[in-house]
């Protein structure tokens, strides 16, 4: 609402009190009562042919799916992080937004924040020296029960459309445990595990290698909460950083949340949240913290500004800093890395084809089935 060139008219939400709240916000920016509410995605898409791009920022479950509905009706889409929870939806938006012509960015805002992207764009332009190893920050963990809350009396669809709100996944009865807050976040139901905190992280880590002749992934399996190496098929090291402890906590290679670091022989950089500026190896390496940054605005014609990425491409009709193929590359390897833990042993991923060599058993993990009849 803050984008001078925007106008909000209308919300969709499942649960009574969450879109009449947000109703509420958008009318008290424009001083009237005009924004719309909806109870059902699919009522909102086929009735808003005015609409030109959607913000999806559902609960996990829906993302991929929302997405798909929404570009084949039309619609640009901003759509939150983690994007999917299978490779399989993944692939999906990708192919989506290919046929349709359609404007997508996921919420992976790092990609436009300066500290990260200076980091990004030293390891990325040979200033380190040839990268050998990269980390990404994927110390939250969750998303593994498989267990199911106790049944609750359902409440009137008018107030949780409970069955919407399940959307794609399994059958479960109602219990305002999944829906107040996020207590969704712990199921596999619903949720992932390394790829709810890798799908911040990967992609700012990948924005830094040289992934044009990467192939193949080795995923080395080192216990439950233990950090897990992979390495590419280039010869780079892509660290997953576990520990235990909160993502907020300082550690050896950042401080604060989703942080990346790059090595190389040449010194290294690093970046997380609420940096002022990146972290370097060297004081001397911040001197061209400007000519960087301006190269890369100069080659790339991009803001610092995430959102207003999207709508300069929604205008433009090119292809936004975290497009379905960012989201899709990234989200194979932490949906990979997830299907390592389930396992419990090594693999090996053909990143160009998307899938697992010679293991039957990991391939079937690239998909879940969708309950009828929210599938694509």
């Amino acid at each position: 609402m803050a984008e001078p060139d925007v106008q909000w008219v209308a919300v969709c939400d499942v649960r009574k009190g969450r879109r009449e709240a947000a109703k509420n916000t958008v009318d008290a920016k424009y001083g009237n009562k005009d924004c719309a509410v909806y109870g059902d995605l699919r009522q909102f898409l086929a009735e808003r042919t005015d609409v030109e791009g959607v913000l999806i920022a559902t609960g996990d479950r829906w993302h991929s799916l929302a997405s798909v509905l929404a570009m084949r009706a039309g619609k640009d889409v901003y759509c939150e992080k983690p994007a999917c929870l299978t490779m399989a939806q993944g692939h999906m938006v990708v192919e989506t937004a290919r046929r349709y012509g359609r404007v997508y960015q996921t919420g992976a805002q790092r990609l436009s924040e300066p500290p990260h992207v200076f980091a990004i764009e030293m390891a990325r332009t040979g200033r380190l020296g040839p990268i050998h190893t990269a980390y990404a920050d994927c110390r939250w963990r969750d998303g593994m029960r498989r267990d199911w809350l106790p049944a609750e009396p359902e409440p009137a669809k008018e107030e949780v459309d409970w069955d919407v709100w399940l959307g794609p996944c399994p059958e479960r009865p109602y219990n305002s445990g999944y829906v107040n807050g996020s207590g969704w976040y712990h199921f596999y139901d619903f949720a992932t595990d390394v790829a709810m905190w890798g799908a911040h992280t990967v992609a700012q880590t990948l924005a830094g290698l040289d992934m044009a002749n990467v192939s193949f992934i080795d995923f080395e399996y080192a216990g439950p909460d233990a950090t897990m190496m992979t390495r590419l098929s280039n010869g780079v090291k892509l660290v997953l950083f576990r520990v235990s402890g909160s993502v907020w906590d300082p550690c050896q290679l950042w401080h604060g949340a989703c942080g990346e670091r790059f090595d190389g022989p040449e010194g290294w950089t690093a970046a997380a949240d609420g940096y002022a500026q990146t972290d370097v190896s060297s004081p001397a390496l911040l001197n061209e913290f400007k000519k960087v940054m301006a190269e890369y605005e100069g080659r790339t014609q991009r803001p610092m500004n995430h959102v207003r990425d999207f709508f300069d491409c929604v205008r433009s009709r090119r292809t936004t800093v975290a497009s379905p193929e960012v989201m899709y590359r990234s989200m194979c390897i932490c949906l990979a890395a997830d299907i390592c833990e389930q396992l419990q042993r090594n693999l090996k991923f053909d990143l160009r084809q998307a899938e697992f060599v010679g293991d039957p058993e990991a391939n079937r993990l690239r998909s879940r089935a969708m309950r009828a009849p929210c599938t694509f």
